[in-house]
């Protein structure tokens, strides 16, 4: 009796095994009209190259649109490596009067193009229909995806649903989300009766683009260029056709107002963000993007990016500060501002196996150290950062930092957090009298990056401006009782070079202290024993 029961269990798994292995996984079709500089488009395919496709099967669907023969070729190719999966549609181009003009400023577009791409978009819609796709996911060919990006689309089981990137649309502007609220671009909700005064109006913009920072999925009134549709969806009369009475610009909007009125929600997913290669000077940054899947393991432990400007630090501080900081950093951005020495071959000898970006100056910026801060903050913000620790290279925080910091960015509630610094004027004393307390004040040194807030200097001064724009004071801080070790005017002969290079950059003493500028060389300053 037992043998037969054992039988018949395994029996019953087995059949279950089989049943679960043979499910049928989901069909998505891939589409995407395609005119495509050759450098964007090849780092487009190699993402969806890249897709975890594990529980999906995709099919391919590009209208070649391109002006390029490169480009044509490398369709042809990504067409091959799928074995019958990939249908190209070549574009008539026999009639079109209209060039497309991509350069570093914008992408240049005008009514006959955008009728036109939504005239492919909606043969790829057909195309999908007719094949009875379980979902469409439409695509713009300059979009690189993170490899989870459509297994995350899925889970979210909505009929239609973007994918969230940022893109700063005009050159030295925010960057702002591909999805909107209302109307044509509007990133804030008004009733049709509301009256909202200017600070509302910012108020809840921030609000929005703050959630959109936040993972999770969220309702939008209009969203594209990196979309899932699923077959609910592409069985109703869903169309990029322009709508005759509605004077928006743009297929993406028609397609939106026309889903909405259909029934159909809008929403958008921001666990895994993509990149916008807007423009070509975007490429430099894409391995960054990519080495940040790497970095950030967990969804709840954000990134931390070490910013540094060094000159000439190989042998001083160098080596142990970045040894201490590879503690807790994700990655890191280094501006090197002209060293004569061996300090950037020890960085990329330390901070081997993580994200790193070194900027060589050619020539020094530090007599005007506006210029080289604000260089800091760009080449920085460029990585999308979740978290910057602003350090320089002489500059260590007390052991439990690293430890502790990894709590403190998971705050949602708190964008930064201030520290006191303590100049230490030998390995184990710290300087405290009249003209050195810098740790009897609260300073910024650790900041959630929010590409919503525009920042700038207030002080845009030769020396002492600041490590970042004074507005970043304005996010909402709060005090940390860890500290931070300054060793610059730990070594005599540190403190004669500083003092003699204040007398030359500021003699006046415009921008600094005189009367402590005065005191940096005194025989028997006040020193405390630093207890760690």
């Amino acid at each position: 009796m037992r043998k037969r029961i054992f039988y018949f269990i395994n029996l019953l798994f087995l059949l279950t095994s089989f049943t679960l292995d043979s499910a049928p996984k989901q069909r998505i079709l891939v589409g995407s009209p395609v005119r495509q500089k050759p450098d964007v488009l090849r780092e487009f395919l190699e993402s969806l190259n890249t897709l975890d496709r594990s529980s999906y099967i995709t099919d391919y669907f590009f209208i070649d649109d391109n002006d390029s023969e490169e480009s044509r070729q490398l369709l042809q190719q990504f067409a091959k490596q799928q074995k019958n999966r990939c249908h190209i549609v070549q574009a008539n181009k026999a009639s079109e009067t209209d060039p497309f003009i991509c350069d570093e400023t914008t992408h240049h577009w005008n009514i006959n193009l955008m009728d036109k791409v939504g005239s492919f978009k909606d043969t790829i819609i057909q195309d999908a229909r007719e094949k009875q796709y379980d979902y469409l996911f439409l695509i713009d060919s300059d979009i690189v995806l993170h490899p989870k990006t459509i297994t995350q689309l899925i889970s979210t089981n909505r009929d239609i649903i973007s994918n969230i990137f940022w893109t700063s649309w005009q050159p030295n502007l925010l960057f702002l989300p591909q999805v909107w609220l209302q109307n044509e671009y509007g990133q804030y909700k008004r009733e049709p009766d509301e009256q909202l005064s200017a600070k509302e109006i910012k108020e809840r913009m921030m609000a929005f683009l703050t959630k959109m920072r936040t993972p999770g999925t969220y309702e939008v009134g209009g969203l594209g260029a990196c979309t899932l549709i699923n077959k609910n969806a592409l069985q109703k009369e869903i169309s990029f056709k322009r709508i005759k009475n509605l004077s928006f610009k743009g297929e993406d909007r028609h397609f939106c107002v026309r889903a909405v009125a259909l029934g159909l929600d809008l929403h958008v997913d921001t666990h895994f963000p993509a990149y916008h290669i807007y423009r070509e000077s975007d490429l430099a940054n894409i391995e960054d993007f990519k080495r940040s899947w790497k970095a950030q393991k967990k969804q709840n432990s954000p990134r931390i990016t070490l910013s540094m400007i060094m000159k000439d630090e190989a042998s001083r501080y160098l080596r142990p500060m970045l040894e201490d900081a590879k503690r807790y950093i994700t990655d890191a951005v280094i501006i090197d501002d002209n060293s004569t020495d061996s300090s950037v071959a020890l960085c990329e000898e330390i901070l081997k196996g993580i994200p790193y970006k070194i900027i060589k100056n050619k020539e020094s910026k530090f007599s005007n150290e506006i210029e080289l801060r604000t260089q800091q903050w760009k080449e920085t913000i460029k990585t999308n950062p979740d978290w910057i620790v602003f350090l320089d290279a002489d500059e260590i925080f007390e052991d439990q930092f690293a430890q502790e910091v990894k709590q403190l960015v998971k705050s949602p509630d708190i964008d930064m957090y201030f520290f006191r610094l303590y100049d230490f004027w030998n390995t184990n004393h710290y300087r405290e009298d009249t003209h050195w307390q810098a740790h009897s004040i609260y300073r910024p040194f650790l900041i959630r990056y929010r590409p919503d807030i525009p920042y700038a200097w207030d002080r845009k001064t030769p020396q002492h401006c600041g490590r970042m724009p004074s507005v970043a004071t304005k996010l909402l801080g709060k005090t940390s009782e860890l500290r931070l070790k300054h060793y610059g005017w730990a070594k005599e002969h540190d403190r004669i070079r500083k003092y003699h290079r204040f007398l030359i950059l500021d003699p006046e003493a415009k921008y600094g202290n005189q009367e402590q500028y005065n005191t940096i060389l005194d025989e028997s300053p006040t020193l405390i024993k630093w207890v760690e």
